[in-house]
């Protein structure tokens, strides 16, 4: 070999390379892509799920299925996705998955956060604080006046409505006592049944029942106003400076696939999101449309992760 050549073969060796991951985004998915969603149908996730699965069936020239496998928090089915034996199984849940469930549950046979990595944030939502209106309270001022015997509804241990709970008794020093429930359906009606006097509520359920006047809205846990109650105030706007308790739906995949293809699988989710009639969808159930990029979506889940650790380490709450 003449020493001349070496050079020149050394140079389209590492043209080679450099072009490779992109070739390889290009090419995925090579069958069909499982989108494994962490709770029932009907649920936000589910639901953003089903309304893009045409548009990235189309993008992806390959069939789109969408699995529901619900329990332990969404962690059934995000052992299901990391433990995945091929590039095509993603994860469709919200990011408590990455950012709450890690400082809870201690004894799981992976690592949540190691395992796992944000894809994209499809879109945020709030939780309402509500109360029943036979239990006096017009503001969010006489609700931290409560006495510790007074009772708070929330959709479960660990749940966005206990978390965004106890970071606002936190932050006013206030203390109630925890009614855990299964769900924010059932949490939802006994605020209205006088059995509990108020509860962290996700807005698209607690909307009717304003409405009817059967419960009464306080303020909302996220930095802005829900598009459904747009004359309630925040947290942050009711005295509280700076409180933020906004959650995410996500989509997530096995840390082991290639950043070429995360952020491919990205712009095609973010150009399906942004089809009129599954924003219109979206905003029917105040969840309002993010398409986070993929370092966005990581920035966001390493400083969750850090908040909501401060508000599990406060609560002691240990769920296995």
């Amino acid at each position: 070999m003449k020493a001349t050549t070496l050079p020149l073969r050394l140079s389209a060796l590492a043209m080679v390379l450099a072009i490779a991951p992109s070739a390889f985004a290009q090419a995925w998915p090579t069958k069909s892509v499982r989108l494994v969603a962490a709770f029932p149908p009907g649920t936000p996730g589910d639901v953003i799920a089903r309304l893009i699965q045409p548009a990235l069936q189309t993008a992806w020239n390959q069939p789109v299925v969408i699995e529901n496998k619900t329990g332990a928090g969404g962690n059934l089915a995000a052992g299901e996705v990391a433990q995945a034996k091929d590039e095509h199984t993603l994860l469709v849940g919200p990011d408590t998955i990455l950012t709450i469930n890690p400082h809870l549950y201690k004894k799981l046979s992976f690592n949540l956060r190691t395992s796992l990595k944000p894809v994209t944030y499809f879109a945020s939502f709030n939780q309402t604080l509500a109360c029943n209106p036979s239990a006096g309270i017009t503001s969010l001022a006489k609700f931290v006046q409560l006495p510790p015997t007074r009772l708070y509804a929330s959709g479960g241990a660990g749940t966005p409505s206990h978390m965004a709970m106890e970071m606002l008794l936190a932050t006013t020093g206030t203390k109630l006592t925890h009614v855990p429930y299964k769900g924010p359906g059932p949490a939802a009606q006994d605020v209205m049944g006088g059995h509990v006097d108020c509860g962290f509520i996700v807005s698209s359920i607690v909307l009717p029942h304003v409405q009817s006047g059967r419960l009464r809205a306080i303020a909302v846990s996220g930095k802005e106003r829900s598009g459904l109650l747009s004359e309630v105030p925040t947290i942050a706007e009711s005295g509280h400076p700076g409180f933020d308790a906004t959650f995410f739906e996500t989509l997530m995949a096995p840390s082991s696939l290639p950043v070429a293809t995360v952020e491919k699988i990205q712009r095609d989710v973010r150009a399906a999101l942004q089809a009129p009639a599954v924003k219109s969808r979206l905003a029917e159930m105040d969840l309002r449309v993010e398409g986070y990029s993929t370092q966005e979506a990581q920035r966001r889940s390493q400083e969750d992760f850090a908040k909501w650790g401060a508000v599990a380490q406060r609560t002691q709450l240990q769920l296995d």
